[in-house]
């Protein structure tokens, strides 16, 4: 993405790098020496006023237009952190959607007493300045706890409850694929999307048949990610009632496979596939381990839909295709 494509946001206001960051390279955020439970005051998002944001529709539609514009969405993994902005943080997808980064994968666990909030691992310890497991710990706790980045340094910032994720998503036109974890429910989240009305801002994501089989029955209008090996997979989930209007079929982040791309588009269905992983193995760094983007133009070339990253903001940098989605298919 060689130009900006900026958002304010009421919650949050930044003078951010439109470089791919690198630790020294930007001013990041505040970071705390120390940070006392209960030492950041929390935003209402209920109270903010509507701002311009992105437009895209439904989004059905809005995914048939960049697949047959030969666009690509850049889709942030774990909300796209860096230094200074962890996983899993508002703040840090508000940072990534202000560089036109519209899609943030992000994950949904669900506290002792039942709510739900962003969090990845089972246990608190590395991303947040508290302890135990997610499962045993209330909200009333988790909720003074301040975010760390992906260096451990402790940020000013804490996880968010889904609802309020929800919220800011609907205000500013943001995409956001949940990753159901095992300490909650697709009915769960599915109830609270209902009740943000929220369904034209989120992907459930799926990560076998019958998840994809579960999500099409509770929430037949929602769509989903769901992996899909073969025309005749596909034509089994569709008998289970998998809807593939509402599918952007998920192709694994190995051996990317353009001619599946291109005869899964012809299909009339997206396909995401992932460059993220492990550290030192996953696609993101052989591919730029040379400096050169070009594997990733090639999988855009190659039909390919929705990339899911770990170096978002350094790959929206370097291609022009994410650009041309946005502009052709999400109003502003």
């Amino acid at each position: 993405m060689r130009r900006l494509l900026p958002i304010t946001l009421a919650v949050a206001s930044f003078c951010l790098s439109a470089c791919q960051p690198e630790a020294g390279e930007f001013d990041p955020p505040q970071i705390l020496e120390s940070a006392a439970e209960g030492s950041v005051e929390r935003t209402d998002l209920t109270q903010l006023e509507p701002v311009e944001g992105y437009s895209v529709g439904p989004l059905p539609e809005f995914f048939d237009c960049v697949r047959e514009s030969g666009g690509l969405l850049i889709a942030s993994h774990r909300g796209g952190p860096a230094p200074g902005y962890p996983e899993n943080a508002i703040e840090t997808m508000q940072y990534g959607l202000d560089q036109g980064i519209l899609i943030h994968e992000i994950d949904v666990a669900e506290s002792r007493d039942g709510v739900l909030f962003l969090m990845h691992d089972r246990s608190l310890g590395r991303t947040t300045t508290g302890s135990g497991f997610v499962a045993d710990t209330d909200w009333e706790t988790i909720r003074t706890l301040n975010l760390k980045d992906n260096d451990g340094a402790i940020t000013a910032f804490q996880a968010p409850k889904l609802t309020d994720v929800l919220l800011w998503a609907k205000s500013t036109g943001a995409i956001v694929e949940l990753d159901k974890k095992p300490t909650t429910s697709f009915r769960n989240i599915i109830s609270l999307v209902r009740a943000a009305e929220a369904e034209e801002n989120v992907l459930l994501i799926t990560y076998n048949d019958n998840q994809a089989v579960e999500v099409a029955r509770l929430a037949p209008d929602l769509m989903m990610t769901a992996s899909v090996n073969s025309r005749d997979h596909q034509d089994e989930l569709a008998a289970q009632g998998v809807d593939f209007d509402k599918v952007v079929a998920w192709m694994g982040i190995s051996n990317p496979n353009t001619r599946a791309f291109e005869a899964i588009g012809n299909r009339g269905v997206e396909t995401a596939f992932g460059t993220l992983g492990r550290a030192g193995e996953r696609l993101d760094d052989v591919y730029w381990s040379d400096g050169d983007p070009s594997e990733f133009q090639a999988l855009a070339d190659g039909g390919l839909t929705m990339l899911a990253t770990d170096a978002p903001y350094r790959v929206a940098a370097a291609l022009e295709v994410d650009d041309l989605a946005l502009s052709a298919c999400a109003g502003r």
